[in-house]
C-alpha cells in the first residue's frame, strides 16, 4: 500500500476530519501510485490517519475513511447504506427491505450520495424511480464503478431498475479512461432512458442520459415549493427554466399565468410536457426558447409580479470569481428594476466558489444600483439529501434569497 507522509504540522486539518489533503502537505510519497488508486496518509511521525483515493492536482488525496478499511469487500455496501440512512431519516426515501421511512409517495426522487456530505468525494449518485444516475467526478471514482453498482444491487434489491453511468462530462480527462455514458446495469425489460418521477406530488419527465446533470436539479425542491406557497395570483417569470420544476410548482399554487424561458429548444419542449403531465391549461403558461438575460433585459417593466432567477454557475472556480460577482449583480439589478410593486424575486448562485456574504453583497449591490426599497424575507439553501458534511463547509454551494420589492 502506497503512503503519503505529511509534512510536520501539517495534519491538523485530518485531524478536524476535513476531507482532502492538498500537495502542499505532502512531505513524502513511498512508492509509485498511479491516479485513482488508494493510498495510505500517515502523520509525520508514521501515525496511520485516514485512507483515500491519490489524484494529481493541489487535491492530492481525497479522503474516503479514517478508519474502515477501504478495501473491504463491503465497504461501498456500507457507505451507501449510511447514506440511504440519511434520506430515510429525513423522509425522502423508503426502506427497500422493510417499505418503511414514509407513509405515503409523493416523492420518489433524491440524491442518494452527495461526494464529501456522505464521506464519498468524487461521487455523486441520484435515485430517479429506482434508477440510479452515476457521476464520477474523481479518477477514483470512476475506477471504482463496478463495485459502486454492485453495492447499489446489493442496497436495493429487486426494487432496482438500473444503473447508469454519466460520467463523460465531470469525471478528469485522462488517457486511459473510457468515458463513455452508458448503463451498467439494467433489470431484465426495462429499457427507457426516460421516466415520470414525483416531487412532493408533482410529475417530472427525467431523461438522464440527454438532460443536463444527471437529469433533473433535485437541489430545488425545497425552493421549489416555496414558490408554490407564493405563486397565488401571480404573473410568474421562471429564468433559465430547464425543465420547468419552479413553473409547474407556480401552476400548482395558482399562479394566474406563468412565462418559462431557457435557452435549450431541448429544456422547452420538456417544460410543455411537465405541464401537460401535470394537468395544467396550457393557456396560463408560455414558453420561450431565448437567451434568459436578453428576455429580461426587454420585457415590460411591471409585467411579473413574481420572478425565478436560477442561473447555471458563473464560477466554477476561484479565477473567474470577480467576474461571476458582477454578473450576479448585472442580472438581479434587472430582475429588481423590472419586477412589479410588491413583487417577489427568488434569486439563486449555485457556484461553489461565491459563498453566501459574496452573494448577498452582490445582490445588496444591484438593489442599490435600481433605487428601490428591498427587504430580504428569506435566505434559502440547499436540501437535506444534499447534505453538508460539518467538516467540509465548501460543500454548502447553493444559495439564494427572497426579494419583497416596493
Amino acid at each position: 500500500m502506497t503512503k503519503v507522509i505529511l509534512k510536520r504540522g501539517r495534519e491538523e486539518s485530518l485531524r478536524r476530519f476535513h476531507p482532502w489533503v492538498f500537495s502542499g502537505a505532502i512531505a513524502q510519497i513511498t512508492g509509485n501510485p498511479s491516479e485513482g488508486d488508494i493510498v495510505g496518509v500517515y502523520s509525520s511521525d508514521g501515525t496511520f490517519m485516514a485512507w483515500g483515493h491519490y489524484q494529481i492536482g493541489s487535491i492530492a488525496v481525497r479522503i474516503l475513511s479514517f478508519d474502515s478499511d477501504v478495501q473491504s469487500p463491503d465497504f461501498w455496501e456500507i457507505m451507501i447504506r449510511r447514506a440511504l440512512s440519511v434520506r430515510i431519516a429525513a423522509g425522502l426515501a423508503a426502506d427497500p427491505e422493510s417499505g418503511s421511512g414514509r407513509s405515503e409517495v409523493r416523492t420518489d426522487c433524491y440524491r442518494l450520495v452527495h461526494g464529501e456530505g456522505d464521506n464519498l468525494p468524487g461521487l455523486i449518485i441520484d435515485f430517479y424511480d429506482g434508477v440510479c444516475v452515476l457521476q464520477a467526478h474523481s479518477v477514483g471514482m470512476f475506477r471504482s464503478r463496478k463495485q459502486i453498482s454492485d453495492a447499489l444491487r446489493k442496497v436495493f434489491g429487486e426494487s432496482l431498475k438500473a444503473v447508469y453511468d454519466k460520467s463523460s462530462g465531470t469525471a478528469p480527462f485522462k488517457a486511459g479512461l473510457d468515458l463513455v455514458d452508458g448503463y451498467m446495469y439494467r433489470r431484465e425489460g426495462f429499457s427507457s432512458d426516460e421516466s415520470a418521477v414525483l416531487e412532493n406530488g408533482h410529475r417530472f419527465i427525467v431523461n438522464w442520459a440527454s438532460g443536463q446533470k444527471t437529469g433533473f436539479f433535485l437541489d430545488q425542491r425545497e425552493n421549489r415549493a416555496l414558490v408554490e406557497r407564493y405563486a397565488n395570483g401571480r404573473y410568474v417569470l421562471n429564468l433559465f427554466c430547464y425543465t420547468g420544476g419552479f413553473s409547474v410548482y407556480a401552476l400548482a399554487g395558482g399562479a394566474r399565468h406563468v412565462d418559462s424561458v431557457d435557452s435549450s429548444a431541448k429544456a422547452m419542449d420538456l417544460v410543455a410536457r411537465n405541464v401537460r403531465e401535470n394537468g395544467f391549461d396550457e393557456s396560463c403558461h408560455t414558453g420561450y426558447c431565448c437567451d434568459a438575460i436578453d428576455f429580461l433585459k426587454t420585457c415590460p417593466e411591471e409585467k411579473y409580479d413574481l420572478m425565478v432567477v436560477d442561473p447555471p454557475a458563473f464560477a466554477k472556480h476561484r479565477g473567474a470569481l470577480k467576474n461571476a460577482l458582477r454578473a450576479y449583480q448585472r442580472l438581479n439589478a434587472y430582475a429588481i428594476s423590472k419586477v412589479a410593486p410588491g413583487g417577489l424575486v427568488f434569486t439563486y448562485s449555485c457556484s461553489q466558489v461565491v459563498d453566501k456574504e459574496s452573494f448577498a453583497l452582490a445582490v445588496f449591490s444591484a438593489a442599490a444600483q435600481t433605487g428601490r426599497s428591498v427587504r430580504i424575507l428569506d435566505r434559502l439553501n440547499q436540501p437535506a439529501d444534499h447534505s453538508v458534511n460539518i467538516y467540509h463547509p465548501e460543500g454548502e454551494y447553493l444559495k439564494g434569497l427572497l426579494l419583497y420589492v416596493e
